[in-house]
């Protein structure tokens, strides 16, 4: 479809204006003019009615990183724009235009409370946390624990939950190496303040696709929950060992040996094989709105005191401090951005250039190939080669333990290892338990 098929006039309905860009949105969206600039125009939310004659196509207002734009007969927020050669960027950055501050525009986080239960969704574009929005989200997580809810859920948008941090903002900043430390930096207190207990009890909820410190992020809740569907890329890649305290929280979930694994192949895994890994812990229906309903019920079953008191009673204290786990992450970070010793500079230029993206048709085993139905098959490590079982014996084993419908939760004890346990290279150097539950240590909520 070309873009003259696109195109629109701002004089047109803002409604039918926001359906045109969200039919071009991801690439290439739709070159208009705002303020008489030239653009590509991306992440369209109506807005509201205008006040006053406005000429079509001019910036009225701002709400953090999103323009309202006038239309004919209301305005339409924006949230991303691309000059023509660049790249995507938030819309604010592109067009830095005086305009008036609003305070209905979208809001990318969003807490509601049910009773004893506390639900924070964030809905970042592309899944990319920048500095602003990994501050921001600290904020809120902090305060929906500062509540006297027994549940938190943590959950992202309808079509992602999160691929880690901003690149393109990284990669436009005056000094990308600097921002890139902050970058991380700050989405690691996103990752302390979920992972640090307290009274509640956490549940991330990958609602859509995630990729790397996305992944990582949600491992550090008590339950993880993911809808059927969703693809998760559990490894860093772009030449950065990775961060967001994943030493601490994959290894805890999958064992040492299986972190290594996941974070070296560098290969995508699908919800139910996270499931059968241990990655996750439950996996819902597929359709949106069954899953949230799907969901709700988790929460709300979670909250019951038994089964809160059940979950809580059993958290294994941690062996060695936080901080011990993120600085050794970040030593490595210091060196893949200051040093570029596995060329993140380079690789980050092409990607968010689209310049040479790789295939990873390239790293699938044979028998997988590019066919995305295998996103959940393929070969799995035994989980229980230590009991000298065979894998089959094995999922039969753990499939019959869990296959009924206890109202108790089903509690083992957690071991947590420690991030000399775990190398990994960077840049080539180094429904409820219906789905098969994981061969893993876990408390869950039935």
């Amino acid at each position: 479809m070309t873009q003259q098929i696109r195109a629109f006039s701002w004089s047109d309905p803002a409604a039918d204006i926001v359906r045109r860009i969200r039919a071009a949105d991801g690439s290439p969206g739709v070159l208009t003019q705002i303020n008489g600039r030239q653009v590509h125009a991306f992440d369209a939310h109506l807005g509201g009615p205008l006040s006053a004659p406005t000429t079509p196509g001019t910036v009225i207002g701002r709400h953090r990183n999103h323009l309202l734009v006038a239309a004919d007969d209301a305005a339409v927020w924006i949230g991303t724009l691309k000059e023509p050669g660049g790249i995507k960027l938030p819309a604010a950055h592109v067009l830095p235009v005086q305009a008036p501050l609003a305070m209905d525009g979208p809001r990318d986080i969003q807490y509601r409370r049910r009773g004893p239960v506390g639900e924070l969704t964030f809905d970042f574009y592309n899944g990319a946390a920048g500095v602003d929005q990994c501050r921001r989200l600290t904020r809120a997580i902090r305060a929906a624990r500062g509540q006297d809810t027994r549940v938190l859920v943590l959950r992202g948008g309808p079509e992602m939950f999160c691929h880690g941090i901003h690149l393109n903002e990284i990669e436009a900043a005056d000094d990308p190496t600097t921002r890139a430390w902050e970058n991380i930096k700050a989405i690691n207190t996103v990752c302390r303040a979920l992972v640090t207990k307290c009274h509640q009890l956490t549940v991330a909820a990958f609602t859509g696709n995630a990729g790397a410190g996305g992944v990582m992020m949600a491992l550090g809740a008590d339950i993880v929950a993911a809808r059927d569907g969703v693809v998760l890329n559990p490894y860093y890649d772009i030449g950065l060992y990775g961060s967001e305290l994943h030493t601490l929280t994959l290894p805890r979930r999958v064992g040492a040996g299986l972190a290594r694994q996941l974070l070296d192949e560098k290969l995508p895994i699908g919800a139910r094989r996270a499931a059968d890994t241990g990655l996750v812990d439950l996996v819902g229906p597929g359709a949106r709105d069954e899953f949230d309903s799907w969901l709700d019920d988790v929460a709300n079953r979670c909250a019951d005191p038994v089964q809160h008191r059940a979950v809580v009673s059993v958290r294994d204290p941690l062996t060695k401090p936080i901080d011990y786990y993120e600085s050794h992450e970040l030593s490595h970070m210091a060196r893949d951005m200051f040093d570029n010793r596995h060329g993140f500079a380079e690789k980050r230029y092409a990607f968010t250039h689209k310049a040479g993206a790789g295939d990873i048709t390239a790293r699938l085993p044979a028998h997988r190939g590019a066919d995305s139905r295998h996103a959940d098959r393929g070969t799995r490590p035994n989980r229980c080669a230590d009991e000298g079982q065979s894998e089959r014996a094995c999922y039969h084993e753990r499939t019959a333990r869990n296959s009924h419908q206890s109202p108790a939760l089903q509690v083992r004890p957690l071991q947590v290892n420690a991030p000399n346990g775990l190398h990994h290279s960077s840049g080539g150097e180094n429904a409820l338990p219906s789905v098969h539950p994981p061969a893993w240590p876990r408390s869950r909520c039935p």
